[in-house]
């Protein structure tokens, strides 16, 4: 993608984009003392909505789940999408797809199909409805493999399709020794939302393939962290870890390890900062309404952006390549390096969700993060277009909420700072790279040091964006900078 409207860093704007006058709260901490789990899950879909999520050694992904006739129905066409080249055409009551070589024959209100030349008879009819082919989702055991040429494994009670090997297993055990804590290793890395309640917290794995152990309760004879019990549901796995203190969630080994702890106690001058509101009747608060630490979102080291997604395409960088599929590879490939370094880092997306820019800034502000880094990319030019925000004149604040649109104000420096550094180490690789001011969304509504990377093919051929080699320069580039500035962001208050 090619944003217009920008000029390098040492020009100056006398006007910008304008948008809506909003008001961002600030210490966002306080939606957690609500409900701390709504509040993550807040940009996910609404609960109602069925999904099936689609598990491949190649890409993790989520369709809708449509009811028809009192069964659960999903779209053939979409769901095959990101496994490979694929095409429909409906005429009249009949539906033809083609898969790579694999080509099927579907009729409106039938259950028997022509796939490859044979005749497979379906548990429901197929449903043609406005041009999209429906199957029943029980139907897919039966119509996967015949298109896939391959086995498949169909969850249909939790809403999970496996291709290929792609379960993540865990084991969890108890590591008595001071500081206590519950370890939970992971076959393959590891990204969940995470959300504390009151004797619980939960990991919800939407993009992992996590599947249950001998027995989906697990005891560890503990009396701060007793058990946790697994569960899979609409597309979605989670680990429910129970306790009688507030717990906190910390990442090691790449990924795929979770280490849960009794989270330390806030003291005195930090609850200071952020106090309980008084109660209706304005009496003083009770020690049961004190803040503390299981009341706020689990820190981030970093929020990695990867643009567009879902029905957001992107530019197309070639004729099979969006631009929101190279910007998830790029983020994928920098949160493998950042973690190899021990640094939490959160993905806004790591499947094919549809967010707003909305969403996107609430879920980097409420991650709290050291820096947020919103990924572009684009098969014009060369190289690296790095860009900060240029921030519009502050409109009014009042107290602990500011104006939404100059949210990045108070982080500029930082965020420039930040940029410099990435320019430097890109160059360093001989990575062309140029540095830009812009008033771009959602730069400006980040509350953290923000910046954004639109990145180029190396050498001008579009095949770089899809390249291992390049996607690590690229991703070890990124790290290395922001390890330089690594001081800076921690210490900003």
């Amino acid at each position: 993608m090619r944003w217009s409207s920008t000029r390098p860093r040492t020009g100056v704007w006398s006007t910008c984009n304008k948008t809506n006058s909003r008001t961002l709260d600030a210490v966002l901490a306080c939606a957690f003392i609500v409900s701390s789990a709504s509040a993550i899950f807040s940009f996910s879909a609404s609960a109602e909505e069925k999904q099936l999520s689609i598990y491949s050694s190649a890409t993790s992904y989520s369709v809708s789940v449509k009811p028809h006739d009192g069964q659960d129905y999903v779209a053939l066409l979409e769901l095959l999408q990101r496994l490979g080249p694929v095409t429909a055409k409906a005429d009249g009551s009949r539906w033809k797809l083609r898969f790579k070589n694999s080509e099927a024959q579907f009729e409106n209100g039938k259950t028997r199909v022509r796939i490859r030349g044979r005749d497979v008879n379906l548990p429901m009819s197929f449903v043609l409805d406005n041009g999209r082919g429906l199957v029943p989702v029980s139907a897919l055991s039966i119509l996967l493999p015949e298109l896939l040429g391959k086995p498949i494994t169909l969850h249909e009670p939790s809403g999970r399709l496996f291709l290929d090997n792609t379960a993540v297993h865990f084991t969890a055990q108890m590591n008595n020794a001071a500081p206590a804590g519950l370890v939970i290793n992971f076959s393959s890395p590891v990204n969940p939302m995470i959300a504390t309640e009151p004797g619980k917290l939960r990991m919800v794995f939407q993009h992992e393939a996590v599947v249950a152990p001998g027995s989906e309760i697990l005891t560890f004879g503990n009396k701060l962290i007793p058990s946790a019990t697994y569960s899979a549901t609409n597309g979605a796995a989670e680990i429910a870890v129970s306790a009688a203190v507030p717990l906190f969630a910390s990442f090691s080994n790449g990924g795929r390890t979770i280490t849960i702890s009794p989270a330390p106690q806030a003291s005195p001058t930090a609850q200071s900062v952020a106090p309980a509101a008084a109660t209706p009747s304005g009496q003083p608060q009770t020690a049961g309404n004190t803040i503390t630490n299981s009341n706020l979102p689990v820190h981030y080291f970093v929020v990695l952006d990867p643009s567009h997604g879902g029905s957001e395409r992107g530019a197309a960088l070639s004729d099979d390549l969006g631009e929101k599929t190279a910007t998830l590879n790029f983020a994928l490939r920098m949160r493998q390096e950042f973690e190899t370094h021990g640094l939490s880092t959160l993905l806004v997306r790591n499947g094919d969700e549809t967010l707003t820019l909305d969403q996107r800034s609430g879920i980097a502000n409420r991650a709290h993060p050291a820096i947020y880094v919103c990924i572009h990319a684009s098969s014009e030019g060369t190289g690296i277009r790095l860009y900060t925000a240029l921030v519009p004149a502050a409109g009014e604040s009042h107290g602990l909420f500011i104006d939404w649109n100059s949210a990045q104000a108070a982080s500029i420096d930082t965020s420039q700072s930040a940029a410099t550094n990435l320019a430097a180490e890109f160059s360093k690789r001989r990575i062309p790279t140029r540095s830009l001011v812009a008033p771009l969304r959602p730069l400006n509504n980040i509350t953290s040091a923000a910046v954004a990377i639109e990145v180029a093919p190396f050498t001008g051929g579009v095949s770089d964006l899809s390249s291992s080699g390049y996607q690590q320069q690229i991703a070890e580039s990124v790290v290395a900078g922001i390890l330089e500035v690594r001081a800076k962001l921690v210490a900003k208050p």
